[in-house]
């Protein structure tokens, strides 16, 4: 029998638990973790062997630490942002504060993502202009390094997803072929709309990784689609398509959706070196 002493040190006890663990949510969701990861690249060109690119994606209404930021100015040869810069009722003062610390570390290009198209996409636009970004909408960026390139391209976020992604733009050149190709998409959802995956590297986001993820059972507000393709790194060997071994990132992003908590699902930016993969025998 559960005396009035016992009974009070039991829900005591859970009591306790709760606010831990909503202190834990709470301390995920305001992280400016940095992730570094190293990716290798068979078509990668020798000129752009260690060059890094700085992802973030998801911001939707949080604001960046100019001085936790003020380390990587400079340290990336590419900043990446995948879309969901702001979202509805975020002040255009607020993210234009956010892109100016991110337009220090190297130069930016950015897609978008839906909230961004339910916000104020031209807003967002005029802003990127200012700070010296460029918003891709279905466009390549070729990139030069010692007269060799690294294509990058921007999907842009259809406003429903009923209406589908048209085909990546053509690559231009009689060597367009063999050319390295970076693909940025704000939904992963991207890939039920390609036979092959069209890229050397793919950088998405989105998911949030489900924000709320218990051990053993992983995100519990996914369905099933993004329950596989939640976040982190994925392969494939494709050995009949033009790229054989395409890889893609999906950031758990740096904002939140809705609440202000993260659970087993911390918040992250992204510090990717790129390495030219040895060439097999």
């Amino acid at each position: 029998m559960v005396t009035g002493a016992l009974y009070i040190w039991i829900i005591g006890i859970i009591a306790a638990g709760c606010v831990l663990i909503f202190a834990r949510m709470s301390y995920e969701a305001r992280l400016h973790d940095v992730t570094r990861s190293e990716v290798m690249l068979e078509r990668l060109p020798e000129a752009f062997n260690g060059s890094r690119i700085f992802f973030i994606s998801d911001i939707h209404k949080r604001k960046l630490s100019e001085e936790y930021l003020q380390a990587y100015q400079n340290k990336a040869d590419l900043v990446i942002l995948g879309g969901d810069i702001m979202e509805k009722n975020v002040p255009l003062k607020r993210v234009k504060a956010n892109l100016e610390i991110l337009s220090k570390i190297g130069p930016m290009y950015a897609v978008y993502g839906n909230h961004d198209l339910k916000a104020d996409p031209a807003g967002l636009a005029r802003l990127l202009r200012e700070v010296g970004g460029t918003l891709l909408r279905n466009e390549n960026v070729l990139l030069e390094r010692s007269g060799e390139h690294v294509c990058l391209t921007g999907v842009d976020q259809p406003l429903s997803k009923r209406d589908g992604y048209p085909q990546l733009p053509e690559l231009g050149g009689s060597d367009s072929s063999s050319v390295c190709r970076i693909v940025v998409v704000h939904d992963p959802a991207w890939l039920r709309y390609v036979s092959a995956k069209p890229a050397d590297l793919i950088l998405a986001g989105h998911t949030h990784g489900g924000q709320i993820r218990l051990p053993f059972f992983g995100a519990i507000r996914l369905s099933a689609f993004y329950r596989k393709y939640d976040c982190g790194w994925f392969k494939w060997y494709q050995p009949q398509a033009l790229v054989k071994r395409p890889q893609m990132l999906i950031s758990r992003g740096f904002g939140n959706r809705r609440v202000t908590l993260r659970l087993c699902c911390p918040a992250e930016m992204h510090l990717i070196q790129l390495k030219k993969a040895p060439e097999e025998c």
